[in-house]
C-alpha cells in the first residue's frame, strides 16, 4: 500500500484553495487528482483537519491466538486436509486461514508417496553404485 501524503503537503495544497486557486491549477501544480484535492477538503470540513486517517486498517481477524494449542493440533491433524482441520478447529475458521495459521509456524504440507533417497548421483558411472 502507497504511503499517505505528507500533512505540509496537504497543507499547502487546502492554502492554495484557500487564497483563490482554481482546484484544476492546483491538481496540476502539485501532481495531484482533483478527487484527492475534494477529500482533503471534505475532511477539513468534517474533522477540521486534514491529516491523514490512522489507525484504521488492523489485518485479519487473527482466530488463532493460542499458538501452542494450534502447534499440538497440528501435530496431532497434521495427516487431514486443510478443510478437514479447519472443521476440527475449536472455531470458525476458514480453509484460507487455516493455511496462513500452518504457514505461521512453518507447517510444511508437502506430502509424497514413498521416501526418496538424499542425493541421487545422476553423472555416476553405474559400475560405481554397486
Amino acid at each position: 500500500m502507497p504511503a499517505a501524503y505528507s500533512h505540509d503537503l496537504r497543507e499547502k495544497v487546502v492554502a492554495a484553495i484557500d487564497r483563490g486557486e482554481r482546484k484544476s491549477h492546483v491538481s496540476q501544480m502539485f501532481n495531484l487528482s482533483r478527487d484527492t484535492i475534494d477529500r482533503w477538503l471534505k475532511r477539513r470540513e468534517t474533522t477540521g483537519s486534514v491529516k491523514a486517517a490512522q489507525g484504521y486498517q488492523q489485518g485479519h481477524s487473527h482466530r488463532v491466538k493460542d499458538w501452542q494449542a494450534f502447534r499440538a493440533f497440528a501435530q496431532t491433524y497434521g495427516d487431514r486436509t486443510q478443510a478437514e482441520m479447519a472443521q476440527l478447529w475449536q472455531g470458525q475458521i476458514s480453509q484460507r486461514t487455516m493455511a496462513r495459521a500452518l504457514a505461521q509456524i512453518d507447517w510444511t504440507r508437502k506430502k509424497r508417496r514413498m521416501a526418496t533417497a538424499n542425493e541421487t548421483n545422476r553423472n555416476v558411472p553405474l559400475s560405481k553404485h554397486n
